[in-house]
């Protein structure tokens, strides 16, 4: 066998070399029920979020992004996969085990020369494949000292979850292979339930008095499954668990048992503080619930804020190490959040608070700073726009597709409208369902605890309040989506969903 000369070898790896440098860098930072509601790039002025606006200002700001199923882990599955929940396998967080060994973009990014990493939340039941390295919290895992699942085990690390979760991802980048690009996966736990203030942010909107949603006191009139869901801050959100009061139940104190005294003593001397002075006040009726409301949003806003400094710290990282010009960055929630609108906290409708996900993008050379992206995109088309950015094959069971085309303003680019669908059928009492969303109009169909249709036009009705399904007048309208709706079903091979659409439902549910 003939020998390649060392000359030719070394032509042969500096010219790969060189072709790797020129392909993109990967930071994509998953977050966790982070409502846009909260962020200043969507013209938020309920706190500032310097961190993810400079993504936004350097980028792309994402106005019409959803996702495919609003729930933790089925989300993260579907940005993995580039799948819809029924193909993917991974439907809901009761009863779904991610199958890891199924392809991902990760894999085809790592395939295709990346060193792929995933650090922080990953929640998806079994160990990450497809990474050189990974280091996850276990399920939702804990915001203070938390522990990580690492290959061959278990390690427990002091401090506050969302600053530990960039450390590590900066120690990756520190160790990496710098002759290859990288696709870095940060995923935070903030801002998830029970929205746990890092202690230096302890107290840090005491001062701000929020104001209530409009349909703050909606009586879900005309919508019955949101008439029987359990999700709302009134009745809920528990003041223990949710809200830290330890003296109204027990539920609360597994919150202190892992922290180390000093975090222990602040966390309690402030909360205390807060505790007396609700007794004090002797509220109950409304008061009580608009107390709730506000005590909800400070910590909740709290949360965010530890987030959005420590993205703003990876991007300071990217700067320092020359890394910001060839680095695509990608900023999104696993779905959107209520912030009391409808009463509510949690997520899983297919209303727009929590179908509808914050997603901002900055791409050096490629992405104007300071675009606004107002077609359609789904979290399932993350994937398939990495691989094309990367200059590789998108594989044909991917669900989603590039929105590269819609950032180039290629004509024609986009989606005209979105497909849903919700499994779940036990916390909350959210009823499973599907639907379809257009530019103006939604078609919603609800299944197993509550059997209905709502339509609403989102022109006239942003909130969603009136369910315009059987009334008179919309007959051709209804008919028009209930046609698209079947479509995308077909497209998607939804076969559950397929025989639930021919089923007979009432008008009134």
């Amino acid at each position: 066998m003939a020998l390649i000369p060392a000359a030719s070898l070394a032509q042969s790896s500096t010219a790969a070399q060189r072709s790797n440098q020129q392909r993109p860098n990967i930071v994509l930072i998953i977050s966790d029920d982070h409502a846009f509601q909260a962020i200043g790039a969507y013209g938020s002025k309920l706190m500032p979020t310097p961190g993810i606006d400079r993504i936004a200002k350097e980028g792309a700001v994402f106005n019409k992004a959803y996702v495919n199923n609003s729930i933790c882990g089925p989300s993260r599955a579907a940005i993995l996969t580039g799948k819809y929940s029924h193909k993917n396998g991974f439907k809901d967080n009761e009863n779904s085990v991610f199958d890891a060994s199924q392809d991902s973009f990760i894999k085809q990014l790592r395939s295709g020369g990346y060193q792929t990493a995933w650090v922080g939340k990953y929640h998806l039941h079994s160990d990450p494949q497809g990474f050189d390295f990974w280091k996850v919290l276990p399920g939702q895992g804990q915001y203070y000292n938390p522990d990580f699942l690492v290959k061959g085990g278990t390690e427990r690390i002091e401090g506050y979850a969302t600053n530990i979760i960039t450390d590590i991802a900066e120690d990756f980048l520190d160790g990496r292979d710098a002759s290859k690009p990288f696709c870095l996966v940060v995923g935070h736990k903030a801002t998830h339930r029970t929205w746990m203030p890092d202690t230096s942010d302890l107290g840090l909107f005491d001062q701000v008095n929020f104001p209530l949603p409009a349909n703050f006191y909606d009586n879900y009139a005309g919508r019955s499954a949101a008439a029987v869901q359990d999700m709302t801050i009134e009745k809920n959100m528990r003041m223990d668990y949710d809200l830290k009061m330890s003296s109204f139940g027990k539920d609360g104190q597994g919150f202190v048992k892992r922290m180390n005294p000093a975090q222990r003593k602040k966390f309690e001397d402030y909360y205390r503080t807060v505790e007396e002075d609700l007794k004090n006040r002797n509220l109950s009726g409304k008061a009580l619930t608009e107390w709730k409301f506000q005590r909800y949003m400070r910590d909740y806003l709290s949360t965010a804020a530890s987030m959005d400094r420590n993205i703003g710290r990876l991007m300071d990282y990217l700067d320092k190490k020359q890394l910001t010009q060839n680095t695509i960055v990608i900023y999104l929630s696993d779905q959107g959040f209520y912030l009391g609108e409808h009463g509510w906290f949690d997520k899983r409708f297919m209303y727009e608070e929590s179908f509808r996900t914050p997603m901002v993008m900055r791409y050096p050379g490629k992405i104007k700073p300071g675009t606004k992206v107002n077609q359609f995109v789904m979290n399932t088309d993350i994937g398939p726009t990495l691989l094309r950015a990367a200059g590789l094959p998108v594989p044909a069971d991917m669900q989603g597709r590039s929105f590269l085309p819609v950032l180039t303003g290629q004509k024609g680019a986009g989606q005209d409208a979105m497909y849903y669908h919700y499994y779940e059928n036990g916390e909350h009492s959210v009823s499973p369902h599907f639907g379809i969303r257009t530019s103006r109009y939604k078609l919603i169909r609800f299944y197993k605890r509550v059997e209905a249709w709502e339509l609403y036009d989102l022109q006239r009705d942003p909130a969603e309040m009136n369910n315009l399904f059987g009334k008179k007048g919309y007959e051709k309208i209804t008919q028009q989506m209930r046609s698209r709706l079947l479509q995308l079903i077909d497209h998607y091979d939804d076969n559950e969903a397929r025989k639930l659409f021919t089923r007979r439902v009432a008008p009134d549910g």
